[in-house]
This record gives C-alpha cells, sequence and structure tokens, in this order.
C-alpha cells in the first residue's frame, strides 16, 4: 500500500485527501480509490500477477486509443506491479439491474433499456477493440482454441459429471468432445461469389457479465477485460444472456439477441440470422457445461454451498437448450446429448416447475390452482370460494398511488401508463419482491404436500391501480416459474383471466 500511494503522490504532487479501499469482487487484485483536496478522485491497483498486470494494461492502452468506454490508465509503477486509472465510480450493471433479477426475472423498462444499451455496445470493443491489437499481449493465451475448448469439457466432466456420480463411457464421451471443440473453434460462412469466408479478427472478452460493465451518467463502460483473446464473439454474447441468475425471459433474451445482432451489422458482415442463431446455440451448450464445471470445482470440492445453488438453474437452461434442439436438431453430438437428458432427468436437478403434485384427497387430479384477485378495500376482502379457507391478503396502500393524478385516473393497473408509472417509482417493485418470495415458497410447499387451492389477494383504496398491478404480475410471476394454472380476477375492474397449466 506505501508503493501505490507514494505512486499516487507523485502523479498527483500531493497527499490525498481521503484513501478507502474497495472490495475486490472475488479478484486478488487490491483496489483503493484516492480523493484529493479538491474531491476528484482515482482508483489505485495492487496487482498479483505481472503478466495479468500487463494484459490489462496494454489492453487498456489500445482500447483508450480506440476511444471504447474503458477506464483510462493515469500511473504506472516502474515493475508494472502497481497502477492508478480513472474513477469510473461504485454503479455497475449488477447492481442496477438487482431489482428484475431478485423478482425473477421481471426487468422494468429502465432495466431493460440499460441492458440494451450494454449489449449494442459490445460489438464496439468486440470488433474495434480488435483492430491493429496485438494479441500477443493477451494473458493467459492469445486465442480461442481446440485444447482450450477441450481443457473446459473435460473440468466439466471430471468436476461436475464425476462427483454428482452420472456413468458415463469415457471414449465416447471424449469423441463427442473433441467434434464440439472443432465445431466451436471452426466456423466459416461464404460471402459473395468468391466463397471467401468472414475473417475480421474479434477480441472475445471472456468475462463479459454484469459485473464487470460499470454505469456512468447511465452509459456502460467495461473493466476486467484481462482475460481476453482473440476469439468469436458468439461466446460473449452467450456467457452474458445465458447466465443463470440472471434469469432472463424468453422475450427478453430474444430482443437482446436481435439488439446484439443490428449492432454487429455496423462493424462487420454478419452471417444470415439462421446460421447466426446457430452458432450462437452452439455457444450457449459450451458455455453451460463450462459453467457447470465451475460451480461443481466450488460447490463440490471447495464447499461453498452458495454454488450448488447455482446448479439448478444453470441445469433449467440445458434442459430447455435441449428442448429447442429436439425440434432445430443444431447438435450432432449423440453421446453428449443422451448423457446430458439423463443429467437433466436427475430428480436432484429436477426444477420446481417440472414437478407434478401428489395427488390429494380434495381432488382427483391432484393439480394445484392457484387464484389471485385484485380488490377495493371499501368493499371488503375477497371470499375463498373453495370451501378451504385462509390465503394470503396484502395491503398495496403503502405504496404511491397513481389514482391521486388526473392522467391516470381512467385507467388501471393493467396500462402501460400505469405501469410505468409504477415501475419508474419503484415502490410497488420493492413491495413485490418481499412478496414474490413469500409466494414462491408457500406455493413449492403446497405442491409438495398436494393440495389444490391457494389464494392471494392485493388490496388497495380504489381496486384499480396498485392492486391490479400486483396481482396481475404476481399470477404471471407464479405461472410462469411453477407451469401451474393460475386464475386471476380483477374484481373491482369485472376483469378475469385464467392462465392455463403448462403441459
Amino acid at each position: 500500500m506505501k508503493q501505490l500511494l507514494e505512486l499516487y503522490r507523485q502523479w498527483r504532487g500531493a497527499e490525498p485527501a481521503d484513501v478507502q479501499q474497495l472490495p475486490g469482487a472475488g479478484s486478488n487484485r487490491t483496489y483503493v480509490r484516492f480523493t484529493d483536496a479538491e474531491g476528484e478522485t482515482a482508483v489505485g491497483v495492487i496487482g498479483t500477477n505481472l503478466d495479468e498486470n500487463h494484459a490489462f494494461l496494454t489492453l487498456t492502452e489500445h482500447f483508450t486509443h480506440q476511444q471504447l468506454p474503458v477506464p483510462r490508465i493515469l500511473a504506472v509503477s516502474p515493475d508494472r506491479m502497481r497502477y492508478l486509472q480513472t474513477d469510473l465510480g461504485s454503479l455497475s450493471l449488477f447492481d442496477a439491474v438487482r431489482g428484475g433479477r431478485e423478482s425473477g426475472g421481471r426487468y422494468t423498462l429502465k432495466e431493460q433499456e440499460l441492458l440494451r444499451r450494454t449489449i449494442r455496445e459490445l460489438p464496439n470493443i468486440q470488433i474495434r477493440g480488435a483492430h491493429g491489437l496485438d494479441f500477443s499481449c493477451c494473458f493467459p493465451q492469445a486465442e480461442f482454441d481446440r485444447e482450450g475448448v477441450l481443457f473446459d469439457l473435460n473440468y466439466f466432466k471430471y468436476c461436475f459429471l464425476k462427483p454428482v456420480g452420472l456413468e458415463f463411457h469415457e471414449l465416447k464421451l471424449e469423441a463427442d468432445f473433441r467434434l464440439l471443440a472443432k465445431d466451436l473453434t471452426t466456423d466459416s460462412w461464404p460471402i459473395g461469389e468468391s466463397g471467401q469466408t468472414s475473417a475480421a479478427p474479434c477480441f472475445l472478452y471472456r468475462d463479459f457479465q454484469s459485473r464487470n460493465v460499470m454505469l456512468v451518467d447511465g452509459q456502460p463502460y467495461f473493466i476486467d477485460y484481462q482475460g481476453g483473446r482473440r476469439g468469436p464473439y458468439y461466446y460473449d454474447l452467450a456467457s452474458f444472456l445465458w447466465q443463470a441468475s440472471a434469469q432472463y425471459s424468453h422475450k427478453l433474451r430474444r430482443e437482446l439477441v436481435r439488439e446484439y445482432y443490428d449492432a454487429l451489422q455496423r462493424y462487420v458482415e454478419v452471417p444470415p440470422v439462421r446460421h447466426f442463431v446457430a452458432r450462437l446455440s452452439l455457444f450457449v451448450l459450451f458455455r453451460t457445461l463450462q459453467v457447470l464445471g465451475a460451480y461443481g470445482f466450488r460447490g463440490y470440492f471447495e464447499r461453498k454451498h452458495h454454488f450448488i445453488a447455482s446448479i439448478p438453474p444453470a441445469i433449467q437452461n440445458l434442459r430447455e437448450l435441449l428442448a429447442y434442439d429436439e425440434g432445430s436438431h443444431l447438435f450432432h453430438y449423440p453421446y453428449l446429448m443422451e448423457l446430458l437428458d439423463r443429467l437433466t432427468e436427475q430428480p436432484r436437478f429436477q426444477s420446481v416447475e417440472r414437478k407434478t403434485a401428489t395427488p390429494s384427497k380434495y381432488d382427483g387430479q391432484g393439480k394445484l390452482v392457484v387464484r389471485v384477485y385484485s380488490f377495493s378495500y371499501r368493499k371488503g376482502i375477497p371470499e375463498d370460494e373453495s370451501g378451504n379457507g385462509g390465503g394470503y391478503v396484502f395491503d398495496c396502500r403503502s405504496t404511491h398511488n397513481p389514482g391521486r393524478y388526473e392522467p391516470y385516473k381512467q385507467l388501471t393497473g393493467l396500462d402501460e401508463p400505469v405501469i410505468r408509472f409504477l415501475e419508474d417509482d419503484g415502490e410497488i417493485l420493492t413491495f413485490l419482491d418481499s412478496v414474490y418470495q413469500l409466494a414462491d415458497a408457500h406455493v413449492r410447499r403446497y405442491m409438495e404436500r398436494g393440495f389444490t387451492s391457494l389464494m392471494f389477494s392485493f388490496g388497495c383504496t380504489g381496486g384499480q391501480h396498485r392492486s391490479v398491478y400486483s396481482a396481475q404480475h404476481l399470477a404471471e410471476h407464479i405461472h410462469e416459474k411453477f407451469g401451474i394454472e393460475v386464475r386471476v380476477c380483477h374484481r373491482e375492474q369485472g376483469i378475469s383471466q385464467v392462465l392455463e397449466a403448462k403441459s
């Protein structure tokens, strides 16, 4: 720390007024924020690996020359183990979209726009960042190649498949791994009559995730790209959009893929959409296996239980990918596909959505049906028509009421202007975060016990805005997450809807 402080003194020509150590977010590097007497800040970094430091410094200098949104290097120690960079603040994309992630993937319009800005900016650093770049500076390797792919696939085999006890034929699996590695590192598609293929260099970020995107005045800036190398642009897109904890809906994910595809066309000639989607699916498969290998190592070997908890969402991503392949036949690795089918069917990895409730004495079919109501407290709480009694009643009146304002008085919580008002205000989202957690636990337990009826009700002053919004969103949340029948009734509006159980 003394040497870093001395580097700051030499650069600024004065002592800092304040020194604050910043969280490392799992990195071995030490980050310190220096503040001078005028309130201007800079971030000091102490690295632990000279080659890694060299990669970051060289890449940053190149990206700055290319006018890309990255921090600028202010000063470097003679041994290159310490350096100062511009301060990008403390708001990461990860923090900015926390509400959508923790509400099961219900991202607000503001959060969706931040995701779109980020995904549109990704080709900028991938393609423009690769122009004139000497990839030999990259660490630990200069290029995405077959050896690296096979290393990650074997990581999945030994750190995940082996610990979960799934039997497999070593040689058959190795043969499919080699085919997959070949396909991932070989991509050619014809351009024009010459038959030439696209060979535009691309910088593969490698660790492109929301924690490595900082927001400055709402605009994305990139950090922690020192593990990058030359490679295919599909990898980063798959890493970002199929991160299990993000819980992006299919609709939002498709929109973000389209945003990326359109943005990419401004930099290079791109393959046709069908080819692009097929290649992307291949990288989604690889990235999912890679993530499971990492979760297995951290969870089964290092005994870090929160990584074990991350496995089922990743398995669900895999399950959805295999279902997609049934209709498209993208993956020509028969033994690997058969093995993954067996993996996703293991009881320990069965998602709640696929569980079927035990038959109940109350209903011959044994299927849970959830009823969700909105109502006005002036007209009383809805009765439970099932005859079982009980259920949850939530009071929405503590949240900001759009009904107090003239433009919204004739609208309901189903109308876009009211939805925008409530989501931009944010109080209703915080309120629903707690509701979702309680409801998820209750629905899950009712399904396990074979119960057939559960009721949630949301009340507000008039049963028009806040309660309608809350009831509709909880109904859709439960239906999307558990796949069961949900009946929603907006009593004061005379509106009813049945969300059918998924087959």
